[in-house]
C-alpha cells in the first residue's frame, strides 16, 4: 500500500486513469477480429473471444494475487456469486448480439447504438446507488454532458471511417435491434459490478466468477444454434487458423475490462463507463493508421474524424474532471447501508476496501506450486495457437502497428502501476 494516504481526490484520478487505460485495451481487443476471416458463424467468433476472455479471467488475477486470496475473498462474500455469473451471462449474451449487429446493419451504425450502455449505466448508478444524487447542475453537466460528448463523438467517428451496408439477406431492422439489445445488457451488466464493490469485494476476484457465467452462456448458445456438439466442434476445426486472434482479442477484453471494474470501483458507473467509451478513438487510431482505412478520404471525412474526437476528448475531460462532491459520497455511503442490511458484511471493512485500504484479507498469501503450472499452461496454450495461424488477406502497416502497440503496453504499465502502488490491486 502508498505510504501517502488515499483521498477522496487520489481516488479519483485513479479511477479516471483506469477508465482511460480500460479504453485503449478495449479498443485493442477489436483489432484481431478484423484479421479474422469473414464466413465464421457469430457464436463461434463469440466463443473463440470467450474463450481466451476465460483463460485470461483465471491467469490474470491469480498471477497478481494468488490463488489463495481469490478464494477468500469470494468466501468471504457468498452473497455475489450468483451476481457476479449473472453478469458474465449478460456479458456473453451482449457480446454475441454485437456480431450479429454488426453483420447485419454495419461496424458503422452498430458500433454507436451499443455505446448507449454507459447512458444505461449512468441510469442505473443514479437509481440504485445515488450516484449524481447530491451533486449540483456543474456535476450533472459534466458527466451527463460528458457522457452524450462521447457517445456523439463515437457516431461521428463511426460514420466518417466505415460505410458498412447490411449483408444480403440480413434484416437491418434485426440488426438495430441487436445493437440496441446488447447497450441495454452491457448497460445492465455494470449493477453487479457496483453491487460487488459497495460490498468490498477485489475486481480480480469478482472477475474469476464472472467469467463462468460468460462461458456457461457462450458455449450453451453456440450448442443450441450451431448443431450441438458435433457442429460446435466442426466449426471449431474449420476456423483454427483464426483462433489465435480471437484468443488474443479475448484476453486484450481482460485486460480492458479489468481496468473498467476499478473505473466503476472507484468513481462509480456513471463516471467509469463513458470513459472507457473512448475505446473507439483507439478503434480509430488502429483502423486508420496500422489498416489505412481512412487513406484517400476527402476532407470532409478529416474534417469529421477531426470533430468527432474532439468531441470524445472533451467529453472524457469534462467526466474526468466531475469529482463527486461531499453530497454524492454521502449517497454512496447510504447505498452501502443497504447493501448491508440486505447481506449482512461488514460496512466498515467493505467501506475501507472501497477506499482501496489494506485489510485482513491483503495479507501475503502462499503461493501453490500449480499456480505456476497454469499460468505456464495459459502460456503454452496461446503459443500453440500462434503455430496454427495463417496469413490473413488483411494489409496491415508493420510501422504504426508496433507503434500502437508500444503505445498499449505503456498505458498497461502506467495504469498497472498507479494500482500497485496505491491501491495493492486491491
Amino acid at each position: 500500500m502508498s505510504d501517502r494516504p488515499l483521498t477522496d481526490r487520489s481516488l479519483h484520478s485513479l479511477g479516471v486513469i483506469c477508465g482511460l487505460a480500460a479504453g485503449a485495451w478495449l479498443g485493442a481487443a477489436e483489432v484481431p477480429t478484423k484479421l479474422v476471416s469473414a464466413g465464421f458463424s457469430p457464436y463461434l467468433i463469440s466463443l473463440g473471444m470467450v474463450a481466451g476472455v476465460f483463460v485470461g479471467r483465471w491467469t490474470l488475477p491469480m498471477v497478481l494475487r494468488g490463488a489463495r486470496y481469490l478464494v477468500q475473498d469470494i468466501r468471504d462474500k457468498p452473497h455475489l456469486i450468483v451476481w457476479a455469473i449473472l453478469a458474465g451471462l449478460l456479458w456473453a449474451v451482449a457480446n454475441t448480439l454485437t456480431i450479429f449487429a454488426i453483420r447485419s446493419v454495419g461496424l458503422s451504425i452498430a458500433f454507436p447504438l451499443w455505446n448507449v450502455n454507459s447512458l444505461v449505466g449512468l441510469f442505473w448508478g443514479w437509481l440504485l446507488f445515488g450516484e449524481l444524487r447530491g451533486a449540483g447542475p456543474g456535476h450533472w453537466i459534466k458527466v451527463v454532458g460528458g457522457t452524450l460528448a462521447v457517445l456523439a463523438g463515437a457516431c461521428i467517428v463511426s460514420w466518417a471511417t466505415t460505410h458498412d451496408a447490411a449483408a444480403p439477406g440480413h434484416s437491418a431492422a434485426a440488426g438495430i435491434v441487436a445493437a440496441m439489445g446488447a447497450a441495454l445488457l452491457w448497460g445492465t451488466m455494470y449493477i453487479p459490478y457496483r453491487k460487488a464493490y459497495l460490498s468490498g469485494m477485489n475486481p480480480l476476484s469478482f472477475v474469476s466468477v464472472f467469467t463462468v457465467g460468460e462461458l456457461t452462456a457462450v458455449f450453451s448458445l453456440a450448442l443450441c444454434f450451431d448443431g450441438g456438439f458435433h457442429g460446435v466442434f466442426d466449426e471449431l476445426s474449420h476456423a483454427r487458423p483464426a483462433l489465435f486472434w480471437l484468443f488474443l482479442g479475448g484476453l486484450c477484453w481482460v485486460v480492458g475490462d479489468l481496468f473498467q471494474q476499478y473505473a466503476a470501483k472507484y468513481i462509480g458507473i456513471g463516471r467509469g463507463i463513458p470513459l472507457s467509451n473512448t475505446n473507439q478513438l483507439w478503434g480509430l487510431a488502429w483502423g486508420a493508421l496500422a489498416f489505412g482505412e481512412i487513406a484517400g478520404k476527402g476532407s470532409g471525412t478529416l474534417f469529421s474524424l477531426l470533430a468527432g474526437s474532439v468531441l470524445m476528448v472533451g467529453g472524457a475531460l469534462a467526466i474526468g474532471i466531475a469529482e463527486a462532491p461531499q453530497a454524492e459520497q454521502a449517497e454512496w455511503r447510504r447505498a452501502a447501508e443497504r447493501e448491508s442490511l440486505r447481506y449482512g458484511f461488514d460496512l466498515a471493512r467493505a467501506a475501507s476496501r472501497l477506499k482501496g485500504e489494506s485489510g485482513p484479507l491483503d495479507k501475503v498469501f502462499r503461493r501453490d506450486w500449480w499456480e505456476f503450472l497454469v499460468a505456464a499452461g495459459a502460456s503454452g496454450l496461446l503459443v500453440w495457437l500462434a503455430l496454427l495461424v495463417k496469413p490473413q488477406p488483411v494489409p496491415i502497416d508493420p510501422f504504426w502497428t508496433v507503434v500502437l502497440i508500444a503505445a498499449t503496453l505503456a498505458v498497461l504499465v502506467v495504469g498497472g502501476f498507479a494500482l500497485w502502488r496505491r491501491t495493492r490491486f486491491s
